[in-house]
C-alpha cells in the first residue's frame, strides 16, 4: 500500500485550522452488565459473561443497572453538567454480528448529563476549556476477534469469531462539542483531555480505566478550515474524519496530528475529505479509511420500549455532588507541587498512567523521587516485556518494602534490583528474597578484604597510581570486587579498604 502523502504539520497550520470533537467511551465497573444480572468482568473465557438479554433472545426484557445511574450521575457532575431531570433511552439499529439484537440500547434526545465543561492543562502551563455536549448511557457492543493476518484486525484476517462478553457492559459516552483555538497544541490538547477523563474516572471509583484493556477509547473527530474563517464559529467547519477506538494517550496524540496532515495534503492538492471513520494503525502511525461515517437518521433511533424514563430524585443528585473528589488538574498542580518534579517528570508519570501509583508509593513512606525511579525505571522495564501493566506486578507496599532495605544498607540499587524482580516472580516478601538468594550487601571486612587483595593481586599497579594521586584507578578494583561478589560488596567500604592498601604500601 502506498504511503499516505503529508503536509508539513507547520505548514498545515498556516493555511488551516483545525477543529477536533471527542467522544470518550468510559466502561463502568459495576458488578453486573446495564441491563441484565450477566456478569461484569473482564478477562473470562469467551462467551461466558451471558444473559438472554446480552444475546437479544426473544422475551427477554432489559432492567436498568442502578449502580450504573449512579456512577452516571457521578460523572455528569464532575464534567460539570446539568443532570437531566427526565432522561430516557432509545434504540440505535444496526446490523452488526457483535450486537446480537441488531440494535444498541443508548441514549438519544435525551443524555442524562448535558451542557458541562472540563479543565485541562497542558505540558506548557497552558489552560483549556473543553465544552461537553453530553454525557449519556449506553451498553458496550460484543468484541470480533479477527484470526489470520499479522495486526490482529479484520484487513488480512481469514475469518472471524465474536465474543459477547463485551455485549451489555455499562458505558458512558461522553461528547464534546467542537473544540476551536487549539492550533499547534491540537494534539496535546486531544491526549490531554483523555488523560483528564481517565484520572477523573479513577477518582470517582467508576472505572477501572485501563486503556489497554479498553475500560477507555476515543474516537477523535478531525476537520480543517481554511484560514480566514476563524470567527465564522460552527456555521463554517470542514468535513470530518472520525479515527475509531484509539486506546492510548500516544496514539491520540499521533493520530489527530497525523489526520491534520493528511486532510491539509488533499485540501491543499484541490481535493475533498471524504465524511468516513477511519482506522489507527500503530505500527506504522497512519490512519486507513473503515466506511462512510452514518449521520444520526441513518441508525433510526426511536424511543426504548421497554425501559420507563429516569427521573433521577434531586437528593440523590445532591449527595453525589458532595461526594466528588479533588479535580484532577488541581490534583496534579497540587502533587506538582508538593512532589517538586520537573514538568518532564510529571507528564511521564501522567502519560504512563502512574501518577495514582506514585501517590500511592509516597503514601506508604517512600520519598517522590525514589518512587519515580523504581516505578519508571526496572518495574516499567519488566513490565514492557511482559506487555503488562506496572500496577499489576507489584504493591506500592512491596516497591516500600525493597525501598526499605536499601534505606538500611542491606541492599544497594542493583540487588534491589533483583529482588524487585523476585517479587514480581512470586518468591516471597523482600526479605525472604534476600536470606533465599543471599543478596544482603557484604560489609565484613574479613570477606571484603580477601577480595580486595585478590583483585588488588590481578592489578599490580593500581596502587602506585593511587599513590601517584591518580585515586580514580581504585575504581578498576572496586569494580572487579563488586563482580567477584556478584554485586553484593559494599562498594563505600571496598573503596576505604584500596585506599588503606596503597597508603600502607607507601
Amino acid at each position: 500500500m502506498a504511503k499516505t502523502k503529508l503536509m508539513d504539520f507547520d505548514r498545515a497550520l498556516e493555511l488551516f485550522e483545525p477543529v477536533i470533537g471527542l467522544e470518550v467511551h468510559v466502561e463502568l465497573n459495576t458488578k453486573t452488565k446495564m441491563f441484565s444480572t450477566a456478569p461484569n468482568v473482564f478477562g473470562s473465557d469467551p462467551n461466558t459473561n451471558l444473559a438472554p438479554v446480552c444475546l437479544g433472545l426473544p422475551g427477554s426484557l432489559p432492567v436498568l443497572n442502578h449502580e450504573a445511574v449512579r456512577y452516571s450521575i457521578s460523572l455528569g457532575l464532575a464534567l460539570g453538567c446539568e443532570i437531566a431531570e427526565v432522561s430516557g433511552f432509545a434504540r440505535k439499529n444496526y446490523f452488526y454480528p457483535d450486537m446480537g439484537k441488531n440494535y444498541q440500547i443508548s441514549q438519544y434526545d435525551d443524555p442524562i448529563a448535558h451542557d458541562g465543561s472540563v479543565e485541562i492543562e497542558l505540558a506548557s502551563g497552558r489552560i483549556v476549556h473543553v465544552p461537553i455536549e453530553r454525557a449519556h448511557m449506553e451498553e458496550d457492543a460484543g468484541k470480533l476477534n479477527h484470526v489470520g493476518g499479522s495486526t490482529g484486525r479484520i484487513q488480512g484476517a481469514e475469518y472471524s469469531l465474536v465474543d459477547y462478553n463485551r455485549a451489555g457492559v455499562p458505558l458512558v459516552e461522553i461528547v464534546t462539542r467542537p473544540i476551536f483555538g487549539g492550533e499547534a497544541d491540537t494534539p496535546e490538547i486531544a491526549s490531554a483531555y483523555v488523560s483528564t477523563i481517565r484520572d477523573l474516572v479513577v477518582a470517582l471509583g467508576i472505572s477501572d480505566a485501563r486503556m489497554e484493556r479498553g475500560n477507555i477509547r476515543c474516537d477523535a473527530n478531525v476537520s480543517l478550515r481554511p484560514r480566514g474563517n476563524e470567527d465564522a464559529g460552527m456555521s463554517v467547519l470542514g468535513t470530518r474524519t472520525e479515527t475509531k477506538n484509539v486506546n492510548s494517550l500516544r496514539s491520540i496524540e499521533r493520530a489527530v496530528r497525523f489526520e491534520i496532515q493528511r486532510q491539509a495534503h488533499i485540501l491543499d492538492a484541490g481535493g475533498s475529505i471524504t465524511q468516513e471513520t477511519r482506522h489507527w494503525h500503530e505500527d506504522t502511525g497512519e490512519t486507513s479509511p473503515g466506511r462512510p461515517k452514518s449521520d444520526a437518521d441513518d441508525y433510526r433511533y426511536f424511543p426504548e420500549p421497554d425501559l420507563a424514563p429516569l427521573t433521577p430524585e434531586r437528593e440523590l443528585v445532591e449527595e453525589l455532588r458532595a461526594q466528588l473528589p479533588e479535580h484532577p488538574t488541581l490534583r496534579r498542580r497540587r502533587l506538582r507541587s508538593e512532589w517538586q518534579f520537573s514538568t518532564l517528570e510529571f507528564q511521564d508519570l501522567v502519560n504512563a498512567g502512574l501518577l495514582s501509583t506514585i501517590e500511592e508509593t509516597v503514601a506508604v513512606g517512600v520519598p517522590p523521587q525514589t518512587a519515580r525511579k523504581w516505578w519508571t525505571g526496572e518495574i516499567a522495564r519488566i513490565a514492557n516485556e511482559r506487555s503488562a501493566p506496572s500496577a499489576d506486578l507489584i504493591t506500592p507496599e512491596q516497591v516500600a518494602s525493597v525501598v526499605e532495605l536499601v534505606d538500611a544498607g542491606t541492599l544497594n540499587d542493583k540487588l534491589a534490583r533483583q529482588v524487585i524482580a523476585g517479587i514480581i516472580d512470586g518468591e516471597g516478601t523482600a526479605s525472604e528474597i534476600v536470606e533465599a538468594r543471599g543478596l544482603a550487601i557484604v560489609s565484613d571486612d574479613g570477606a571484603l578484604i580477601e577480595a580486595v587483595d585478590a583483585a588488588l593481586a590481578q592489578q599490580p599497579d593500581v596502587l602506585a597510581k593511587i599513590r601517584d594521586g591518580k585515586v580514580q584507578a581504585a575504581g578498576a578494583i572496586i569494580g572487579a570486587v563488586m563482580k567477584a561478589m556478584r554485586g553484593s560488596a559494599d562498594a563505600a567500604r571496598v573503596r576505604e579498604l584500596v585506599l588503606e592498601r596503597a597508603a600502607s604500601a607507601e
